[in-house]
């Protein structure tokens, strides 16, 4: 791997890390789908346009994130089987209510951004600046994304913290 400059005995942990967040983004896709088709009532305009926009950003990572697996030259998992005993994401059932998808949502959202804080600890060991830099890009999108979908669960008369 000389074209990355990276101790190839350091690759392994960062793709083993790559691999669970693939697993855990190609579950939360179908959550989203199903949550996008399957959303009812007052907030049906405004979730299924917003669930099709973060399951279109997830299929974008997901690929993004394989690439990023066989850049380091390996394979990726690419089986729901394997994903399924990897994964921190779990499947949702999708017939429940807006506010329990959102809910749903932000609960994968956590799961998420902790697996990523895992790869960029792997990858901060390894000097890979390239991962680095991807999932540091993705963490501030998911957390600006998942600020905005707490602040839809609220009332208007809820508070955030003062100074």
């Amino acid at each position: 791997m000389s074209y990355l400059d990276i101790d190839s005995e350091k690759v392994s942990p960062i793709v083993e890390e790559l691999n669970i967040l693939l697993a855990d983004y190609n579950i939360y896709y179908q959550n989203l789908r199903g949550f996008h088709w399957n959303v009812l009532g007052k907030n049906f305009f405004d979730l299924h346009e917003k669930f099709e926009e973060l399951y279109t950003d997830a299929r974008i990572k997901i690929d993004e994130i394989a690439e990023r697996i066989l850049t380091l030259r390996y394979h990726p998992k690419s089986q729901f089987s394997e994903y399924f005993k990897i994964a921190a994401v779990k499947e949702t059932p999708s017939l429940i209510s807006d506010k329990e998808m959102v809910h749903h949502v932000l609960s994968n959202h956590e799961d998420i951004l902790k697996q990523m804080s895992r790869v960029v600890s792997k990858a901060e060991a390894a000097g890979d600046e390239g991962t680095i830099d991807m999932i540091g890009a993705y963490i501030g999108n998911l957390e600006k994304v998942s600020w905005m979908l707490d602040a839809w669960t609220k009332d208007t008369h809820d508070q955030l913290k003062s100074n």
